[in-house]
């Protein structure tokens, strides 16, 4: 195969590439399952790659590759989402705890003064 072939062929699989890239910055930011479905297909991908180019199928490799790494890299962005969503639910259930200690040290305080005990 010469270096034109070699152009032509990779010519979609580039303009594949930039437009998942473009579509991928449009919106606002990655969560961390997105995160997690990229790493794992990007990483399928080139596990697949390499195992396919080992017997003969690179391309083949790779799609499978990818599309495994997709489905894990998901879960376990799936996993950290949720460990992420519990985490801030017991960080505001802490700050809302702490703001009630607040407020009835406060009213503590305010009932001490009117009693004299300052």
């Amino acid at each position: 195969m010469n270096a034109k072939q070699t152009v032509t062929n990779m010519i979609p699989t580039i303009s594949l590439a930039g437009l998942i890239f473009v579509a991928g910055c449009s919106g606002g930011p990655l969560t961390t399952r997105e995160k997690g479905a990229g790493v794992g297909a990007l990483g399928g991908a080139a596990v697949g790659g390499l195992i396919g180019s080992a017997v003969g199928h690179p391309a083949a490799g790779a799609a499978i590759g990818g599309g495994l790494g997709l489905g894990a890299g998901a879960l376990v962005g799936d996993q950290l989402q949720g460990q992420e969503n519990q985490n801030d639910r017991q960080d505001n259930q802490i700050r809302s705890n702490q703001a009630e200690i607040d407020r009835q040290r406060h009213e503590l305080e305010r009932l001490r003064r009117q009693r004299g005990e300052y």
